[in-house]
Parts: C-alpha cells; structure tokens; sequence
C-alpha cells in the first residue's frame, strides 16, 4: 500500500473531511505507539508501511513505559483532539496497520504490551466498519 492509499484509507475510516487531520491522527498514534514499544518491534511494524509513515514509529524515543490511558493523552495532546477521539483514532490506525504489515509483527508489539492496551487491537481482531465501503 502506498502512501496516498494508506492516507485515503486513514481519511474514510476517521471519517474526516480532509487529509491534513488524518495525517495528523497518523503521526500522533504511532509516533506515541513507537514510544510506548521497543526498537525492534517499532522498526519491524515500520518496514512494510510507506517511508512517509514509518519514521512516525522509527524517529520515536522506543521503549518508554506507560499505561494505556498516558497512551491515550498523548495522542490527544499530540493530535489536538479530545481523549474519546483519541481512543477511537487510535484504534482505527492501528487497525489499518494490522492490514498492511504481516501479522506477526502486530502480534510481537501486541504481546510486548500489558492487557490494558487490548482496546487498542480492537479493529485488528474484527474489521473496521468503514473497512469495505471504500
């Protein structure tokens, strides 16, 4: 998947107007979710993504740890949108990421985080709603 596709598909599934917030949303979750997991697995998430993309997880400071609800204000602070927002942009992202790289590198960062970040698998366990519609 190429960078206008992935964009595109990040567009519909926040159902947002334009692509600069979608872009933004983009950058927030992984740029957070590369702090939150290790060099290794952020680099292993990032090779199949488009290179606008990943540097979003690679340039991030890998290996911090936090709880999901930090992981969630963050994206928020980062994002400049409200916490709800956050959550569920950052489901939606890491979803749409799930479908692009190989499932076992999702599974390395998934079990590489505590329980309280399953929400965050959500629409790589079931597909988005707005998934087909495109």
């Amino acid at each position: 998947m190429n960078y206008k596709e992935f964009m595109g598909n990040a567009q519909h599934r926040l159902e947002l107007d334009e692509l600069g917030p979608a872009v933004r949303a983009t950058r927030a979750v992984l740029t957070t979710l590369g702090e939150r997991i290790g060099p290794g697995e952020a680099s292993g998430l990032a090779s199949p993504l488009p290179m606008e993309v990943d540097r979003y997880l690679t340039d991030a400071d890998s290996g911090e740890t936090f709880g999901y609800h930090e992981f969630v204000d963050r994206v928020a602070q980062r994002g400049g949108i409200d916490g709800s927002d956050a959550n569920y942009y950052a489901e939606t992202i890491v979803g749409l990421v799930g479908e692009v790289v190989p499932a076992g590198n999702i599974e390395k960062v998934r079990n590489q985080l505590p329980e309280e970040f399953a929400p965050l698998f959500q629409f790589v366990d079931e597909p988005h709603p707005l998934a087909r519609e495109q």
